[in-house]
């Protein structure tokens, strides 16, 4: 019976709920029939198996490459039970509950088969009207079998698939193992006791004393990186601020010379005051056509009444003779 679409809108259906059977008859296909084209009435029904613990994209690029083995197909996933992988396997991380539940999600999944057996018997494969069985080609030694794919790869029916290297759930769980104390402070970090992780008394406080000593490095870090930020702000800001000064500085500079220097502006100011004042307190000549330039250097008799400073009388009666002759000239010339 073929679905489709529901992978894309439907979680798949489990294979022992499903009323839906495959009524075709089942004719045995080859590879080559397969990859050629299939019969109209059905397509191509593909099993493969796994635990598909701690499920990854490894087993989504498994399941992928088995959905898309041939034109037509139709994906069954078989996935075995808790008891049956503990007994030939090993202890799982994921229940077969939660395993279940991944596959049915898986958007290459058409249908799973719970409690899918450890060795594929004929009556497995005919119930389930199984064409071919998708695995990568290693051979699987378990259960005290080499491979327990020979008999399939021996009646045609085994098509090889391609593992995906660097991840695998051994891989996950080593990575677990391997960082158990950063796991286990994580999650108590997150809130989970002591007893629900099974760490001891002693384990707890040192993980907890560790969880706040990386709080207190992150904090400084915190802060070296933030002042850092403040010293770079303050740099940039100081050479802004020096660029600037340099700039008005020589521009304060050019202004003063422009004023103050051998040729400034002061300089030429100062001259033409100067020459102004000295224009100013210089006597006035006259001109060359005044009738007083023709005349003798010679000076004017002084004023009878004007005595000389420089012979002044010698006594009272040189005094009085000089009165008398002042008045007889001026009888005289009356």
């Amino acid at each position: 019976c073929f679905f489709p679409f529901q992978t894309l809108t439907a979680p798949a259906p489990f294979a022992d709920e499903t009323s839906c059977q495959c009524r075709a008859p089942h004719e045995k296909l080859t590879i080559a029939q397969a990859r050629l084209g299939t019969p109209v009435d059905r397509p191509v029904r593909v099993y493969a198996d796994g635990i598909f613990d701690l499920f990854h994209s490894g087993h989504a690029r498994a399941l992928m490459q088995a959905k898309t083995l041939f034109p037509n197909s139709y994906l069954l996933v078989g996935v075995c039970s808790d008891d049956l992988t503990h007994k030939f396997k090993g202890f799982t991380v994921m229940n077969e509950t939660e395993r279940y539940e991944a596959l049915r999600h898986c958007r290459y999944v058409d249908e799973v088969i719970r409690d899918a057996p450890w060795t594929l018997t004929p009556e497995f494969l005919e119930k389930h009207k199984i064409d071919f069985v998708a695995h990568d080609d290693i051979p699987y030694s378990s259960a005290g079998s080499d491979d327990v794919y020979k008999h399939i790869k021996e009646a045609g029916m085994f098509v090889p698939t391609q593992r995906t290297e660097g991840i695998s759930t051994s891989d996950i769980i080593t990575r677990i193992v391997r960082d158990y104390d950063v796991y286990a402070r994580r999650n108590l970090q997150r809130g989970y006791t002591a007893k629900e992780l099974n760490v001891s008394f002693i384990n707890e406080k040192k993980y907890r004393f560790q969880n706040q000593v990386d709080k207190m490095k992150e904090k400084v870090k915190n802060v070296e990186e933030k002042s850092k930020e403040f010293v770079y702000k303050v740099e940039e800001k100081s050479h802004d601020l020096i660029q600037k000064w340099e700039e008005k500085s020589r521009e304060f500079i050019g202004n003063f010379l422009e004023l103050f220097g051998p040729d400034g502006a002061w300089k030429q100011m100062f001259q033409e005051r100067s020459g102004r004042m000295l224009q100013a307190f210089s006597p006035r000549q006259s001109p060359n056509s005044s009738p007083t330039r023709g005349r003798s250097p010679s000076r004017s008799p002084s004023p009878p009444w004007v005595f000389n400073k420089a012979s002044p009388p010698s006594s009272p009666k040189a005094a009085s003779a000089s009165l008398s002759s002042m008045s007889e000239g001026d009888e005289d010339e009356k």
